[in-house]
């Protein structure tokens, strides 16, 4: 399906939840809505399935104008934080329930095909026979998935559907989603507030601010490339370092005396700029044409395969992001190295005027 948002507001009495945005998804394809709680992600999927009518635009389907067409007459599937299954089916009538009533010439045996196929992607075979409330949560949410692609509906819409499962039911199923998702048969929204999650499941990223939409585009060109300061904040996990630097006849002058060798043509020198560095950019071990941050230790901690230490420097506190295990005492010293050619440059708005060149392979 192409789906288009056309001029698309939604107001509540006084509050606005949507700003007017326009956005036309890549049809058969992977586009995950990005954005903190109360982004508006829920609010825009409720219009583009027909939830809510918006308050001022129009919704497009292949063309067809279905603002205000109910979701009982759209072939839309949807899947929410909360697993939403029948409480007395069992499994396999709750995956073959969309089906049935398909009306497509399936018989018994082509639904208990397609119900055993979709059980064995998202590993529920052993529980077809039983009724929801006999497994677990991660359990539950695998049908309720294999429920909504058995509709093979051309739109797809999946609202943080792991947001409430344990960390290593997530990454699994985030695993299993990708692979399904990339046979290409429906055109698939999926919204999360994690970045690391929209990076692994690719395709297209629309990222959200305070019902702003702020960019959309190829999910690896909106992280290296955020057009704002904006967007670097909600597309980096944890928060990109942000430093005041000013713009100087050798490259950007930052705290401190130390010097970002970038060049900036058409910005005047004095400007102010910020400076962003991804917590994944900065090091403990020197690479060649590293600058170098001496600082103290101000918190260590170890999350899943990662170690983030906070140092305070002449230039503020800063976040680093080791890969692996690595112990820190407190209030030590440390010395924090990064490369200037990963760097990104904000002009005084906060648009971007400066990122890193990626290197393809």
């Amino acid at each position: 399906m192409q789906l288009t948002l056309e001029h698309i507001e939604q107001r509540q009495g006084a509050q606005r939840l949507l700003y007017p945005l326009q956005l036309s998804l890549v049809p058969r394809a992977v586009t995950v809505l990005l954005g903190a709680t109360q982004a508006g992600k829920t609010t825009l999927m409720r219009v583009m399935a027909g939830l809510d009518a918006p308050s001022a635009g129009r919704v497009l389907a292949d063309g067809r104008d279905v603002t205000g067409v109910p979701v009982r007459d759209r072939n839309v599937s949807m899947v929410y934080q909360q697993f939403i299954n029948y409480p007395s089916m069992t499994v396999a009538d709750n995956i073959a329930s969309p089906l049935k009533l398909r009306g497509d010439g399936l018989d018994k045996r082509g639904i208990d095909a397609r119900v055993q196929a979709l059980a064995a992607k998202l590993h529920i075979e052993p529980f077809l026979n039983r009724l929801p409330a006999e497994l677990s949560g991660g359990q539950q949410q695998r049908v309720a998935l294999a429920r909504a692609l058995a509709k093979q509906a051309p739109l797809m819409l999946l609202d943080e559907p792991l947001v409430n499962l344990d960390y290593k039911l997530r990454e699994e199923l985030r695993d299993e989603l990708t692979q399904l998702f990339a046979s290409g048969e429906s055109t698939v929204v999926y919204a999360t507030t994690e970045p690391t999650e929209a990076l692994l499941l690719g395709g297209h990223t629309a990222v959200l601010d305070a019902g702003e939409l702020l960019q959309y585009g190829p999910t690896a060109e909106v992280f290296h490339r955020p057009k704002s300061i904006r967007v670097a904040r909600a597309f980096s996990d944890p928060p990109m370092n942000l430093v005041a630097g000013t713009v100087a006849a050798d490259g950007v002058a930052l705290p401190s005396g130390l010097r970002l060798a970038q060049a900036l043509p058409g910005v005047a020198q004095g400007s102010a700029v910020t400076v962003g560095l991804r917590a994944s950019a900065l090091r403990v071990v020197p690479q060649p044409g590293d600058l170098s941050l001496p600082g103290r230790v101000e918190l260590a901690e170890i999350s899943g395969s990662d170690t983030y230490v906070h140092v305070e420097t002449a230039i503020g506190e800063l976040v680093a992001q080791l890969t692996g295990v690595h112990v820190f005492t407190l209030g030590a010293a440390v010395t924090l190295y990064l490369s200037p050619s990963q760097a990104h440059l904000f002009d005084g708005r906060g648009d971007l005027l400066l990122a890193p060149t990626i290197e393809k392979h």
